[in-house]
């Protein structure tokens, strides 16, 4: 009968003994194939058992295998505890009743574990063998091998002793040993001597001291008949430890219900393991509508959500520079759009290229969690992610778009043989690398996991988890940057409602009264010399003498530019500066005439283009619109609209935007007449320009200027230098007042004084803290020492390069040496106050200044009484303490 045993023959066996099944089914079955009466389905046929199939899993069976199912994932679930047969007692039934029996042990086992330390033992108890083993199929089909899942089991043995971990199993690749042998044979392997077959491997003995004799190895197969695990057993107890033929028939025989049972284990362990990451997957969705108002913070909360997820040492989150640059990339895009009249011809906007290399692949922001931290989130420094290893795989993923497993980072082909140390000290031994990607299919990121917390390398299933993971991950990102652009749409809106509640374009009877006036000739008024005051004019003749400047230029004739249209532009750029009181029309005017004496007295205009000159000075005259007299850090202090919607430089590209907006407003649009691509070329100056006034930029760039001036550079045709030597003439022009005439820079400093102590009133009143010294009223007395320092650190380099490179501008170095031989006077006159108080009335000689002229001396003398208390000047970041000259 044993030898008759298969399938078919039990299932014809149970259609003709219906008193069989009811019996074992009232014992045994589960309630819900019990019929309401309860009685059990008697099957005339297979055909109608596998009808009734479906009933199974329908109504009532839902609902308790659903309860039994989270029980079990829960880690709740009772396990119904059975008394198992000895030997003995096995030996003494019939092997029919033993098959039943040693079946119905694995017949309701889901785990893995426990259902293979039940079907080796078994096994040894039909085989009456000393021990057995049993690997389970690992890998993909093109790289299966096999893993050891329990290793030497005997009757008596526990599963905690027998069972080997992902730390512990021992890996066989098919062909390998005995055991690969028959996986990739599926033949039965009966091996008498051990050690006679040159497949043994004879270590294990040496290491266990265990004698191995004989041993029958066979494999397990699914019901496709395909592999999907070994099982071994050794020395056969009775006799001469041989296996016989009736032990391989048996051995054969309870291996096809075994490959039942370890089918239906692992898909439920799939099941579970499914549903698990799912409940994950579900957490990290409700994280990323929970957290939508910082980028950052959203991907430490993900990151760190995943944590049980993602069971890796090492996760980090690299951020590509394109997608934290694309909303201000579009801003610029629609500016530039908005004011171009040949938008048809101008369609394809140059988008971003695809990398071709590594090289061309940036990372603006990494987020690195290490589990060994306990959680903690790191941001590497842009430095530390351009040296990093990891990174540099990252990248490689970006720029093939796949993902990547990398087995073993020191040996893999890919990247040769390299160092798996990081800068930190961290060895990376194997990673798991999957692209970000946004709703366009475009790659903003890239997930890597680095060495799994087991030890051992990434498998498909971590593939799949990862995948997901980012899938969410670049959800998230796109969610908050949604969420970005529209709080950055509302501070805009808000900036610009109140820019058009306070500002208006030029009236039409201005523009007419203006142009029907006289310019006067810029020589007679002196708009060539670098000693210009435009104290004495009053605001209508600034407006003609801005006028006058783009006229004698010869940018009206030469770009076509209708005197109405450029009347009325400069008439709504004066009024687009508020009445503060230093940054104000006044202080732009200045600067434009200081440019244009740079370019014909100072003879610079032969190294610009006509485009160049026109963008030069109309930058010069828009560089400081709608000032509101504060400084950068103060909007950010204050968390206005403006620092909402620009996140640094934020006073220089709300001015380059205002000046956008009056060139786009009816009737203002002096370019209107340049082509497609002057219009591009004219609106990148601007920008350009506008923000080199930012002083943070000027230091970045001065070295590279002072090296092209030591190296005797004059012609500056190359872009890169042109646009160097730009920047820095509006950093000249910006702070020329400190090389006017002393009774002219007198004046000017009162005036930038007074408006940074209004700063200082506003933070001390508004905000409740003290201001920086140079903006504390209460420290005015150090202003000229503070004015000797800033000349030093800021003004004498950039005039001391600019009259080496051409001697026609040695009077803006003259006039700032001039300037500091003034002040550095009064700074020891005030040293001397601290210990002898000054007399308020008392005169120039007195006081230790040189005498001058009485003309001169009643000139000065106002400005004399009103720096007995000073200001105090430290460490200017902005342009706009630069202008505190």
């Amino acid at each position: 009968m044993t030898e008759n045993l298969n399938p078919t023959n039990v299932e014809n066996y149970l259609i003709k003994n219906p008193e069989f099944l009811k019996s074992y089914l009232s014992k045994h079955g589960a309630p819900d194939i019990t019929h309401k009466d309860g009685s059990h389905s008697e099957p005339s046929s297979p055909e109608i058992k596998i009808k009734r199939l479906p009933n199974f899993t329908s109504g009532r069976g839902n609902s308790i295998t659903t309860s039994i199912f989270k029980k079990y994932v829960e880690g709740n679930l009772e396990r119904i505890k059975k008394t198992s047969k000895d030997r003995n007692q096995l030996l003494s039934m019939s092997e029919d009743e033993v098959f039943m029996e040693l079946i119905r042990d694995i017949a309701t086992e889901l785990d893995v574990n426990v259902l293979c330390h039940k079907i080796l033992k078994n096994v040894s108890i039909l085989t009456r063998s000393d021990r057995g083993s049993l690997f389970l199929v690992r890998g993909s089909k093109g790289n299966r091998y096999l893993v050891s899942k329990l290793f030497d089991v005997t009757e008596v043995s526990t599963i905690s002793e027998s069972l080997h971990t992902e730390e512990t199993e021992i890996k066989v690749p098919f062909g390998k040993g005995i055991a690969g042998f028959v996986a990739e044979s599926k033949d039965t392997v009966n091996i008498k001597d051990a050690y006679e077959d040159p497949r043994f491997n004879k270590d294990v003995d040496l290491k266990t001291g265990y004698r191995t004799h004989s041993i029958l190895c066979m494999p397990i197969l699914n019901y496709e008949g395909e592999v999907i695990g070994v099982a071994q057993i050794i020395n056969k107890v009775t006799g001469n430890h041989e296996f016989t033929k009736q032990d391989e028939d048996v051995f054969r025989k309870y291996l096809i219900f075994c490959g039942i049972g370890i089918t239906n284990a692992q898909l439920f362990e799939l099941s579970v393991q499914e549903y698990k990451r799912n409940q994950l997957l579900l957490n990290l969705a409700r994280g990323i509508f929970e957290e939508q108002t910082s980028l950052e913070r959203l991907i430490q909360k993900v990151m760190l959500d995943s944590q049980d997820m993602l069971k890796c040492e090492r996760c980090t989150v690299y951020l590509t520079e394109e997608s934290m640059s694309k909303s201000r990339f579009i801003h610029l895009n629609r500016a530039l759009s908005s004011i171009d009249p040949h938008p048809e011809e101008d369609s394809n906007v140059q988008a971003k290229a695809k990398p071709t290399s590594t090289k061309d692949v940036l990372f603006s922001m990494a987020f690195d969690l290490y589990a060994k931290d306990g959680g903690n989130i790191r941001v590497p420094s842009a430095a530390e992610v351009a040296k990093s290893r990891n990174a540099e795989i990252a990248r490689h993923v970006v720029l093939k778009g796949t993902p990547l497993n990398v087995s073993e980072i020191q040996i893999d082909a890919m990247f040769g043989k390299i160092r798996g140390f990081e800068d930190d000290g961290f060895k990376t031994k194997n990673m798991l690398c999957m692209p970000i990607f946004n709703n366009e299919k475009k790659i903003i990121g890239v997930t890597l996991l680095v060495n799994k917390l087991n030890g051992v390398p990434f498998n498909e299933n971590d593939a799949n988890i990862i995948e997901a993971f980012s899938i969410f991950t670049g959800l998230g990102i796109h969610n908050c940057q949604m969420y970005e652009n529209a709080c950055r749409l509302m501070a805009k809106q808000t900036v610009a409602l109140e820019v058009l509640s306070y500002h208006a374009t030029a009236q039409q009877e201005e523009t007419d009264k203006l142009m029907a006036s006289e310019f006067p000739p810029g020589k007679d008024i002196g708009l060539y010399t670098f000693e210009f005051n435009d104290i004495p004019l009053d605001e209508l003749e600034t407006v003609k003498c801005t006028i006058t400047m783009f006229q004698e230029a010869n940018l009206l004739a030469e770009f076509k530019i209708p005197l109405e249209v450029m009347c009325r532009w400069t008439l709504s750029v004066k009024k687009n500066y508020r009445p503060v009181t230093y940054h104000n029309w006044r202080h732009a005017f200045n600067v434009t005439q200081t440019m244009f004496t740079i370019l014909y007295t100072g003879g610079l205009i032969k190294k610009f283009e006509g485009l160049e000159v026109l963008g030069l000075l109309v930058a010069c005259l828009c560089h400081d619109l709608d000032h509101r007299g504060t400084n950068n850090a103060f909007q950010v202090k204050v968390a206005s609209p403006l620092a909402m919607l620009y996140s640094t430089s934020v006073m220089e590209h709300h001015h380059f935007d205002h000046c956008i907006m009056i060139l786009n407003s009816e009737g203002n649009n002096i370019f209107q007449s340049l082509s497609p691509a002057q219009y591009r070329n004219v609106i990148k100056m601007l920008e350009h320009a506008i923000l080199s006034t930012d002083l943070a930029l000027y230091f970045k760039k001065r070295g590279d200027f002072q090296k092209l001036v030591q190296e005797g550079e004059t012609e500056y045709i190359e872009p890169y230098k042109k646009d160097l030597l730009k920047a820095m003439m509006m950093t000249a022009c910006d702070v020329a007042a400190i090389t006017k005439p002393w009774e002219i820079q007198e004046k000017v400093a009162q005036l930038v004084a007074n408006e940074f102590f209004e700063q200082g009133d506003k933070e001390r009143t508004e905000l409740g803290e003290t201001p920086m010294a140079m903006m504390d009223r209460e420290k005015k007395d150090e202003l000229p020492k503070m004015q000797v320092g800033f000349i030093d650190a800021i003004c004498l380099p950039i005039y001391k390069m600019f009259a080496e490179m051409n001697q026609s501008l040695r009077p803006l170095y003259d006039g700032v040496m001039d300037n500091k031989k003034h002040w550095q006077e009064l700074a020891e006159v005030h040293e001397h106050e601290d210990s002898e108080p000054v007399q308020r009335n008392r005169s120039p000689e007195q006081n230790g200044l040189p005498q001058k002229s009485d003309s001169k001396e009643h000139k000065r003398k106002e400005p004399e009484v009103q720096f007995e208390k000073k200001v105090k000047i430290v460490e200017p970041k902005k342009t706009k303490v630069c202008v505190l000259l």
